[in-house]
This record gives C-alpha cells, structure tokens and sequence, in this order.
C-alpha cells in the first residue's frame, strides 16, 4: 500500500510540474508576442546598419572621387541601391528574429523568471498605462531631438566645421568652400 502512495504522489508531481510547464512556456510565448515590435525593431536596425556605413563610406567617395558634374546622378543611383538593400534584406532579418525569439529570448525568460513573475510582467505590459507610454516613444524622441539640436547647435555647429577641416586636410583634399552661417545645421545628423 505504501508503495501505490508514494507512486501516486509522484505521478502527481511529474503531472504537476508538466501542467506548470506548460503554462510557463504559454506565458513565454505569450511575451514574446507582447514583444514582437520590439524584436522586429531591432533585426531591422542590424539590417540597416551596413547600410549606414556604406552610405557614409559612398558619401566621403563622392566628394573625392567622382566629378562634380556625376556627384547628384550617382548618389540618386546610390540612394536606390540602398532603398533596395533595405527593402530586401529587412523582411528577411525581421522574419529570422521573429523565428529566433523563442530559442533566444524565450530561453532566457524561461530560466530566469518564475511562472508568477513572468505574469506580472505580462499586467505590466499589457497595462493601459504602459501602452501609451510606450506609443510615445516617438513623441519623446522628436521633442528631445528638437530642442537638443536647437540647443547644442552653436556648440556643436563649428566643431563639425573643425572636423570636416581636419579630416580633408588629412586627406589632402582640397578645402571646401566657405559655408554660409545658416548651412552648418545641415550638417548635424537628421532623425
């Protein structure tokens, strides 16, 4: 009799611990759903950023190795090419990501988080509250862009001039043409 006790007790704990498991997985899966922009956001930014640097790299090219009279057809060719590379490659990386997730990230809330933490998290996130704060992301990012640049820019305007000065004089290219005082703007980095 003792012996059908403790098999019964350990064919409820194997049980038990399967249904938890379960539900632990579904609160993962559950996350990681909660979490997908944010995934995608990020394989789209690891997609784009050889991007970035060729286009920083045809950028420099342009200014010394193509005539002048080429340089605005060749950059539009540039810009297409570019477009074309993100457009292709970022579904691509995104849809990976997405696929990856549940071995990546999900892994990691698995080990590290408990069945009841990863259920607070799940009220966290899906909390009204959360919601908008998190869909003013963007908001946030303009109004501090904004009045960052509009701050900084006497500080930072004729450092960019002092930088492009040095980088073409190590390059010994010949020196730019004097820049109007309202053009130095368009040289700090656009959002």
């Amino acid at each position: 009799m003792k012996k059908i006790a403790t098999l019964a007790l350990l064919l409820l704990a194997t049980a038990s611990h399967a249904q938890t498991s379960t539900s632990k997985k579904d609160l993962v899966a559950r996350i990681l759903v909660l979490q997908q922009p944010a995934i995608e956001q990020t394989a789209q930014m690891l997609a784009e950023r050889p991007a970035l640097q060729l286009q920083q790299q045809a950028g420099l090219a342009l200014q010394t190795r193509v005539a002048p009279e080429k340089r605005e057809a060749v950059a539009k060719q540039v810009q297409q090419d570019l477009k074309q590379y993100i457009d292709d490659v970022g579904p691509l990386v995104r849809q990976q990501a997405v696929k990856l997730a549940p071995s990546t990230i999900g892994t990691l809330l698995d080990e590290r988080f408990t069945e009841e933490e990863l259920k607070q998290l799940i009220a966290i996130m899906e909390s009204p509250v959360n919601r908008k704060f998190m869909q003013m992301g963007g908001e946030f990012q303009k109004a501090l862009g904004e009045k960052l640049v509009s701050q900084t820019q006497t500080l930072v305007a004729p450092k960019v001039i002092a930088l492009e000065q040095a980088m073409v004089q190590h390059l010994g290219l010949p020196p730019a043409p004097a820049a109007k005082a309202s053009e130095p703007s368009a040289k700090l980095p656009k959002k």
